[in-house]
């Protein structure tokens, strides 16, 4: 996802500008679509309505990003998208795709690959509903470090908790003890900073086996 990050800007002359407030709801889960979005600035979370009706919180959009791609060409949205802050959304209608990637043919490849990592996006947080609340936390907190591209994450742990579709006091206790051992710093400002990487990668992969 890093290497996407932008790569849509030198085409947002050709989509439309969309200012909101926190809040904003931009698309639901089941929609039927006719674009996606670009996030120029602000915040974004990504959330998914499980069968048995609880919303999680999966994904935040950094700045640069694609969303909604799933909408495009009348496809159905598979999540929600939350504004999270004041932003700057930038729309992109099926013609207007369809003329950008007719004119520039690797604007297609860009869309593409986005679209893919959603899909493998959706794949794993399904593939991990089993697993242990520890390895979903941290598989969640890599994802986002590669994502964001920073070990500082803009997440509370109220989210954390709707991503792991459990109580905030679980996710606490959890926390607690990776702060304890050097893995995480907690912020004062609702934010994790991740320590160690390798730690993190350690509990997923020991508690996948």
């Amino acid at each position: 996802m890093a290497d996407l990050r932008y790569q849509w800007s030198p085409y947002l002359i050709h989509g439309k500008k969309i200012e909101t407030g926190k809040h904003t709801t931009i698309y639901r889960q089941g929609d039927v679509g006719t674009g996606f979005y670009y996030l120029d600035k602000g915040s974004v979370k990504i959330t998914l309505l499980s069968e048995n009706g609880h919303e999680r919180s999966i994904d935040y959009i950094p700045s640069g990003g694609l969303f909604g791609e799933h909408g495009a060409y009348k496809g159905s949205y598979l999540t929600s998208a939350i504004t999270t802050a004041a932003s700057v959304i930038y729309f992109f209608s099926d013609e207007v795709l369809s003329r950008i990637c007719q004119d520039h043919p690797q604007a297609a490849v860009i869309f593409t690959n986005s679209q893919i990592y959603k899909l493998r996006l959706l794949a794993e947080i399904i593939a991990f509903t089993d697993s242990p609340i520890e390895q979903q936390m941290a598989n969640f907190l890599l994802k986002l470090t590669a994502v964001h591209e920073d070990n500082n994450i803009p997440i509370d742990q109220t989210s954390f908790a709707r991503y792991i579709d459990t109580s905030r006091i679980t996710v606490n206790k959890i926390l607690q003890k990776w702060r304890q051992q050097g893995l995480i710093e907690l912020s004062e400002r609702s934010a994790i900073r991740v320590m160690d990487l390798k730690g993190l990668r350690g509990i997923v992969k020991t508690d996948a086996t």
